[in-house]
């Protein structure tokens, strides 16, 4: 299984400043590229990294110290209490899907290819991208295109697709790409379909409250002076990790307790964005979008 090389690898294990006889968590195991070297800088220490595809398990590391959990990272604390552990010392999450998946037509993620409209992650889930182009009304389309593809034209979208469905389910993703294909210029149309894409993605597998409830478990989670490692691809996933890291909410409202003092529980550790080097830009091009925050838990009885 060919999974992509992981980005900023080393900027990543940096920021979770590793302690050796620490407990950490992947997030997103994938091809276990992360794991891997967070294994390699621990002692007596213990990892636990969630993947909710099933096929991840091919990559397991079977080593001691490291466990590989099956489940959606929504359900951080739940499992992690299971195993007895109540506190964790820095969490990692790579978000966003895999070269692995993005690659087997099948899977029905990426526009290169002719597959079923799938998009699921989780591939027991109950809803995948068939039910959500089929089924779904105009209105809920258009919202959803707008919302997780920042797509203007998501009501016009929304028409063609429901118009053609009418006439035939739309069960690929070649049929789909025919549909919207005349909507938009030549010249921006992969980036247009890419953003449809991602937005129907987003709304299959739920992504935006499944990242608010991890993130807000790791919080609760993490040590004083635990890190919290987030890389987003896209700007809305970008957008609520900085506001939380920022401003202590997703809203990027700065809220104060009753003495003035400003609420939040993280304090950044770069305060400027970290993004790919041209260099890594070059050799593996999903860097490109590719968006790295850091924050440690503030410690409250430090002065």
């Amino acid at each position: 299984m060919v999974y992509h090389n992981p980005v900023l690898l080393q900027e990543c294990i940096d920021g979770l400043n590793i302690k050796p006889e620490g407990i950490y968590v992947d997030t997103t195991f994938g091809g276990g590229g992360h794991s891997r070297l967070i294994m390699s800088k621990l002692s007596h220490g213990r990892l636990f990294a969630f993947d909710q595809d099933r096929d991840a398990a091919n990559n397991d590391l079977k080593q001691a110290g490291f466990k590989l959990i099956n489940a959606n990272f929504r359900y951080l604390s739940n499992f992690l209490r299971m195993e007895g552990v109540e506190k964790i010392d820095g969490l990692l999450a790579d978000l966003g899907v895999s070269s692995y998946q993005f690659d087997i037509p099948e899977r029905g993620f990426s526009t290169r290819f002719t597959g079923k409209l799938d998009m699921r992650m989780n591939r027991d889930a109950d809803l995948s991208a068939i039910e959500v182009i089929n089924n779904y009304s105009e209105e809920s389309l258009a919202s959803i295109l707008f919302r997780y593809g920042d797509l203007n034209n998501s009501r016009r979208i929304s028409r063609e697709i429901v118009r053609a469905r009418s006439i035939s389910p739309i069960r690929t993703t070649t049929q789909l790409i025919a549909v919207i294909n005349e909507i938009v210029h030549e010249k921006h149309r992969n980036q247009f379909l890419a953003r449809v894409f991602q937005a129907i993605r987003i709304e299959v597998n739920d992504e935006i409250s499944a990242l608010q409830e991890m993130l807000l478990s790791a919080i609760d989670m993490l040590n004083p002076d635990g890190r919290l490692v987030v890389l987003s691809y896209h700007s809305l996933e970008d957008r609520l990790v900085k506001n939380l890291m920022k401003k202590g909410n997703f809203d990027g409202l700065v809220k104060k307790d009753f003495f003035g003092n400003q609420i939040k529980k993280l304090k950044e550790i770069n305060k400027k964005v970290i993004i790919a080097s041209k260099k890594e830009v070059k050799d593996n091009s999903r860097a490109r979008s590719a968006k790295l925050r850091v924050a440690e838990k503030i410690n409250e009885n430090k002065n």
